[in-house]
């Protein structure tokens, strides 16, 4: 009997601790290949790539995840509550694995055959998510269950919760708590109310399942059955209960948070972020803060997209994009919806047309209505030159089933409109420190991702001039230099070919001073300065304004704008001139933080002296920011590339070019401080107007594509300058005028505006003209034979 109880004894403990002994066993193999948990203190969570303007509007974010992380802190208690109450109630009181659940979850197994629910805790999915995968096999759970305890162990029940809410997916791209929260209601999780909250904590358990979106009936279910949990555990009243229940799913996708649309200089911003970090800029949260000011990115969109409105609609209507006459009612909606929306023009079916309009539908089901004003000026467009007669009644201009673009005026009425099959860019530089505080690559990016400002090279025409112009005044010319505007022809000896440059008008003036050459747009004048300064010599010195020379056509229809270039180019060529002759660069990305804010970059450009003191500041103000290891950047004093007498000289002469010229239309804007220059290709191909003033530097290109004509009746005063006007409206508004100062080395003149020469004293005609000192006319000599002493005279060039 004796030997009969020893055996059951020791055969009861083998029983009892083979178990364990077999756990234990396992931990230990286990436990060697485990991650260590205290890598979860430092975990970098993926986060995407934003950008923000200067003055802090979100502008874009890249990464495949949406995430926004948030502290324990700013989770609502009634979201802790509503999570727990869906995930695990018994979250705060258990260390790591919760026995009840474990042991439910292996009934289910041993009833049904089959793994029900896994019995894990918050703890145990923190260990899931961050460290393994999600095979349903046995070895993953002892792992994470035996992870669970590492992480009880090593982290407190506030930073466990943390990283569960801001590493769970909760479909439709967003990881995160906060993510789901801007996704379904466009707003911060702490905004949320109760039953909106107890519908993201009914997600984790399956973000398809029970989505708000795809399967709103088994959402409010779940989402029942929380707000019932929650106040069976008290965390509830009734009252509050009964009120989120009858709360209806209000639920929807929000595509975007963005704040500000500027979608090419993000764009520009990514690359240089994707060249900087590789992959990981969409990954490691850098937030990236551009020099685009939101207020000015708005005025140039709007003025671009109105301004091509204008040109595509003084050459007529091409019709509908198409006619859906057969299609059912039915399927009305989900043709518009499939219809994109391209800049501010809507797709809208034609219902039906009378004699005083037409009613359309747009997306979502909303009918509107034409009137007959709204669609008069609709002529059949026929080609850039001609259109067919004015429309007498609407039928004329729609028929039922049409598939239109229309847009609301400034009254708020309906009109019919079309997307521009012609396109522009614009972009707007501060001539200080070469920021870009404006830009716009063309009518809409979800039409055409093609930034016309970087990457359309075309040939600037008569916007080129005034740095030929420059190089002459460099070179001794005067404002009151007189050049023979006469024909001139070239014979190509090997080609035998003749080129026979000529005016845009066709005429010849003569005898004219440089001044109105330049604001007249005399082609045969610049032709001329380049053949007499060299064309080497010439293009050597337009190098200055910081072109390459590779780019520059060795020849003499260069002084005609020939060569190839951007936008970008053609307004910081401007920004020299504006400045006063400083070699500024333009620049997009200011600074970049890491997710924690930490400085990673700052931008310290080239700026002129008059910006000095405001980027020292800038500077400053980020001291903070930077890591201990680095110092406070200092800014960088811009090279003077030209005289500032020469560029003084210069802005009063592109002042003409307003003030008496081909752009006269800007004196509308009267203001005393704005210079520019228009620019018109052959066959009217490219149209272009760059002006500035102390502030601004701003270009502004009109053209197709593929090059073809605008219409015989465009030019760079007619299709780009009223864009570049409505911008700087709006950027100048409330700014006093600013414009170079006289630098010492100038004086003023009172000439003859006929020889450009000292006016003879007392005479009616003379003209101020500002000359640097060295190259001003002698004074007029009282002699017994008149005129001017011969000897030893300086007298301004004459180039005939």
């Amino acid at each position: 009997m004796l030997r009969f109880l020893s055996f059951l004894i020791w055969s009861a403990a083998a029983l009892i601790t083979a178990p364990i002994l077999a756990l234990s066993a396992t931990a230990l193999y286990l436990g060697h290949s485990l991650p260590d948990v205290e890598t979860l203190r430092d975990v970098q969570l993926q986060t995407p790539l934003r950008m923000y303007s200067t003055d802090g509007k979100l502008i874009a974010e890249f990464g495949e995840m949406r995430r926004i992380p948030v502290s324990f802190d700013e989770v609502p208690a009634d979201f802790i509550n509503a999570l727990l109450a869906a995930e695990d109630d018994n979250f705060l009181n258990h260390h790591g694995v919760d026995p009840k659940g474990l042991i439910r979850a292996a009934t289910e197994l041993l009833q049904s055959g089959q793994i029900q629910t896994g019995g894990s805790t918050i703890t145990m999915q923190v260990a899931k998510n961050f460290f393994l995968s999600s095979e349903r096999v046995f070895s993953r759970k002892l792992n994470e269950i035996l992870l669970a305890l590492q992480i009880e162990r090593n982290l407190g029940k506030q930073e466990i919760f943390e990283l569960y809410v801001n590493k769970i997916y909760l479909g439709n791209r967003a990881y995160g708590i906060e993510a789901a929260a801007q996704i379904y209601y466009g707003k911060t999780i702490s905004e949320l109310d109760l039953a909106e909250l107890a519908m993201i904590a009914g997600l984790p358990k399956a973000p398809s399942r029970f989505n708000p979106i795809a399967n709103p009936q088994r959402a409010q279910i779940r989402r029942d059955w929380i707000l019932q949990r929650m106040l069976s555990l008290g965390h509830i009243s009734e009252e509050r209960y009964l009120q989120a229940i009858a709360a209806p799913i209000s639920a929807r996708i929000h595509r975007s948070s963005t704040e500000l649309d500027a979608p090419y200089a993000a764009e520009m911003a990514r690359l240089d972020m994707l060249e900087r970090y590789g992959e990981r800029a969409y990954t490691d949260g850098f937030d990236v803060y551009l020099t685009i000011d939101s207020q000015l990115q708005q005025a140039a969109d709007s003025a671009l997209r109105e301004g091509l409105i204008e040109y595509d609609r003084r050459h007529g209507y091409r019709g509908a994009e198409a006619n859906h006459a057969d299609l059912p009612s039915d399927q009305w909606a989900r043709l518009l919806a499939r219809t994109q929306i391209i800049g501010d023009q809507q797709p809208a079916l034609v219902i039906a047309v009378d004699d005083k309009g037409a009613d359309v539908m747009l997306r979502d089901n909303v009918t509107d209505r034409i009137e007959w004003p709204q669609m008069r000026w609709a002529r059949a467009y026929r080609n850039a030159n001609s259109m067919g007669p004015v429309p007498r009644n609407p039928s004329e201009v729609l028929n039922a089933g049409d598939l239109i673009r229309v847009r609301s005026n400034t009254d708020g009425a309906l009109e019919l409109s079309q997307i521009p099959t012609a396109q522009s860019a614009l972009v707007a530089l501060s001539p200080q420190d070469g920021s870009i505080q404006a830009l716009s690559g063309g009518f809409s990016f979800l039409q055409s991702n093609y930034n016309r400002v970087t990457q359309a090279r075309r040939q600037p025409g008569s916007s080129f001039k005034p740095f030929l112009y420059a190089a002459a005044l460099d070179a001794g010319y005067t404002p009151a230099s007189l050049v023979n505007d006469a024909p001139l022809v070239y014979v190509d000896e090997y080609l035998a070919t003749e080129w026979r440059p000529r005016n845009s008008g066709g005429d010849f003036l003569g005898p004219i001073r440089l001044r109105e050459a330049l604001y007249r747009s005399r082609n045969l004048v610049s032709i001329r300065l380049m053949q007499d300064l060299g064309v080497d010599q010439s293009l050597s010195y337009i190098e200055r304004f910081g072109f390459s020379r590779r780019e520059l056509p060795r020849n003499l229809s260069a002084s005609l704008g020939t060569p190839e270039l951007t936008p970008l180019q053609i307004a910081r060529g401007y920004a020299v001139i504006a400045n006063g002759g400083y070699n500024v660069e333009p620049w997009l990305v200011e600074r970049i933080t890491d997710r924690h804010g930490n400085l990673l970059f700052v931008a310290v450009p080239p700026v002129t002296p008059d910006a000095q003191q405001q980027h020292e500041q800038r500077l400053l103000t980020l001291k903070d920011k930077l890591p201990d290891s680095l110092l406070p950047p200092q800014p960088v004093a811009a090279d003077r590339v030209v005289d500032p007498r020469t560029t003084y000289q210069l802005t009063s002469m592109l002042k003409d070019v307003i003030t008496r010229g081909t752009a006269t239309r800007a004196r509308a804007l009267q203001r005393g401080d704005l210079a520019g220059k228009t620019g018109t290709t052959n066959e009217q191909k490219d149209a272009w107007f760059a002006g500035y003033n102390g502030d601004f530097s701003t270009t502004v290109w009109v053209g197709f594509d593929q090059p073809d004509t605008l219409g015989r009746r465009e030019f760079g005063g007619t299709a780009a300058l009223p864009i570049w006007m409505r911008f700087m409206e709006v950027a100048l508004d409330g700014k006093p005028e600013h414009s170079q100062p006289m630098p010492p080395g100038l004086i003023n003149v009172r000439i003859d505006p006929l020889t450009g020469r000292a006016a003879r004293p007392g005479s009616r005609d003379g003209i101020l003209e500002v000359f640097k000192e060295e190259d001003a006319p002698p004074p007029w000599s009282e002699l017994e034979s008149g005129g001017y002493l011969i000897d030893d005279a300086i007298t301004p060039l004459e180039l005939f």
